[in-house]
């Protein structure tokens, strides 16, 4: 098995990166066997021109989502890497957050305090109770 999985679609969200946005994502090394391709086919072209990187990055780009390792660009430089009986490629990672992962740091209850419709209670009056008249 050279994939984890072959896959033919992207289930992630889009991210939105720019190919300039992913060359400031530092790349490391994967393990085929760990990636799920987002393409089902290749075109032979693609995987057999000397010059495929030249004008485009030299690094796959993978996208983390969920745990599983997506690849989104370079199915033809993990080919490559496979029949040259290599295990490992170069890519750059980008990790997005779960879902479940929304950013709370600036909601009132990441800061100990209660929504400020409650914590200011009815008519403005700490407690929720009516102001006396």
């Amino acid at each position: 098995m050279i994939f984890r999985r072959v896959g033919d679609l992207r289930p992630y969200p889009e991210h939105g990166l720019t190919p300039r946005e992913w060359t400031r994502v530092p790349p490391r090394q994967l393990r085929l066997d760990q990636l799920v391709t987002t393409r089902r086919t290749l075109d032979l072209e693609a995987l057999l021109a000397e010059d495929s990187t030249f004008y485009g990055d030299l690094f796959a780009h993978v996208v983390e989502w969920e745990g599983t390792l997506y690849l989104e660009d370079g199915l033809h430089r993990a080919v490559r890497a496979a029949l040259a009986q290599r295990t490992v490629i170069h890519a750059r990672v980008l990790v997005l957050p779960l879902v479940t992962e929304v950013d709370l740091t600036d909601t009132p209850a990441a800061e100990g305090r209660a929504p400020s419709s409650v914590s200011a209670g009815r008519r403005g009056v700490p407690g929720g109770a009516s102001p006396s008249r």
